[in-house]
């Protein structure tokens, strides 16, 4: 009888130990983490998908952004009338500019901030309003100070620093220029799908994500590499460090100066915004070229090119520099990113999810104009709850019954083994 419950006492730990490593596996998502030293800030990207219709200022606004740069980062053009005041389609995929700074020896964001509505918990802040780029856990832990001590009863009007996940590997992806976009994994996404869609490779995601397969799944939160046009500007220029994605914009200069990353280009390429006003002057000194003109003159030599081009902002004022070279042929014309108008609906994709399940109550959803996911990357998921706005449920439904399942099978197959074990005989 001694010998039995010995053995018993040594191997049901064990087997408890496994169940339970087992179980927290199948149930916890992979995140890239990069572990920092300094106070350096990058240029980052977080994907996000539209849980509801939003204007883009109540977009820009949940991750204290600039509403024009987020707009420009997604090519959409900035000239229509009142684009800030455009609502966009619910399920719609954006890519979102934040800067990633060193917070506690980690890569994170921390300049997003929420504040509280009626009826928000911590999970329903992580999971619907935030796309599951954050956990609750993550969002208390960052609020020591808030004074939640229920997460699911929140006073409204509390703010809440929001620490979004970001990477920044010196802006350097295979010592090319890059920029790293926080992704989550939606239920049609594999790692191969989501390196087509993004050029990049399977084995080069793999390394960047420490990834010994390339499995992956729903809600794991992956740093993906963007190829991407670099800025030359001084340190003590106020947007040092500027990186565009590979066809893609990004505005500077307090709106006066928008730059560009051309489709298949590194070179970045700088104009007067087109909501330039009140700037100060943008022509290179010594020369009647003005912030981007290029002149080219064939020669017996080659062609000679000269160029005016910025230098960053300096002290409130746009700096310009003039270069002169000899290149063996005169460049063609610059390539810009194809603009496109302020979305109305989700692009078409060939990526096309199961359908959603139906609501559990909340307002209905509110995408009915497409079933597809767009092209971008996003993938259509179940509908939240308790969002900004309204929105539509389903997302925390879905996933409290798959924690349901996973913990019956948890429970079911603990009371086998230890069936099995009080059964063995001496």
């Amino acid at each position: 009888m001694f010998k039995m419950a010995s053995r018993n006492a040594f191997t049901i730990p064990i087997f408890v130990l496994y169940c339970f490593t087992t179980f927290f596996s199948l149930t916890t998502s992979k995140s890239t983490i990069e572990p920092c030293s300094n106070s350096d800030t990058c240029s980052a990207l977080v994907g996000y998908t539209l849980y509801t219709d939003l204007k883009v200022s109540e977009v820009a606004s949940l991750f204290s952004v600039d509403p024009i740069s987020l707009l420009l980062s997604n090519s959409i053009d900035i000239s229509y009338p009142d684009v800030e005041n455009h609502i966009l389609p619910s399920q719609l995929f954006l890519k979102i500019p934040i800067p990633c700074s060193c917070v506690d020896g980690i890569r994170k964001s921390s300049t997003t901030s929420y504040k509280t509505r009626p009826s928000d918990t911590l999970a329903s802040i992580a999971t619907a309003v935030y796309g599951g780029l954050i956990s609750a856990d993550q969002i208390n832990e960052a609020n020591p100070d808030a004074g939640i001590s229920d997460p699911s009863v929140l006073n409204v009007g509390t703010k809440l620093n929001i620490p979004l996940p970001c990477t920044c590997f010196n802006n350097s992806d295979n010592n090319l220029p890059a920029i790293y976009m926080s992704y989550v994994v939606k239920p049609v996404d594999t790692l191969s799908g989501i390196a087509a869609r993004y050029f990049t490779t399977l084995t080069d995601l793999m390394n960047m994500n420490q990834l010994g397969s390339p499995a992956i799944k729903e809600g794991d939160i992956l740093a993906i590499p963007l190829s991407a046009c670099a800025s030359k500007f001084p340190k003590y220029a106020l947007d040092y460090g500027l990186f565009v994605p590979n066809g893609s914009y990004a505005i500077t200069a307090s709106h006066c100066v928008q730059c560009s990353c051309g489709p298949g280009s590194r070179n970045l390429y700088c104009t007067p915004a087109s909501l330039a006003v009140s700037c100060s002057s943008m022509q290179c000194r010594s020369s009647n070229l003005m912030l981007g003109n290029v002149t080219t003159q064939q020669s017996s030599a080659g062609c000679n090119v000269t160029s005016c081009s910025y230098g960053g902002f300096v002290n409130g004022s746009i700096t310009t520099w003039l270069s002169s070279s000899l290149q063996p042929r005169c460049p063609g014309s610059q390539q810009f990113p194809q603009l496109i108008a302020p979305p109305t609906v989700v692009p078409d994709s060939l990526f096309s999810p199961a359908p959603s399940p139906s609501e559990a109550g909340g307002f209905p959803t509110m995408n009915p104009k497409s079933s597809v996911v767009p092209s971008s990357g996003a993938g259509i998921g179940f509908p939240p709850a308790n969002g900004p706005a309204g929105s539509a449920s389903g997302t925390s439904d879905a996933r409290a019954l798959m924690n349901n399942l996973y913990s019956f099978s948890f429970l079911l197959t603990l009371g086998l083994v230890f069936k099995f074990l009080l059964s063995i005989p001496l």
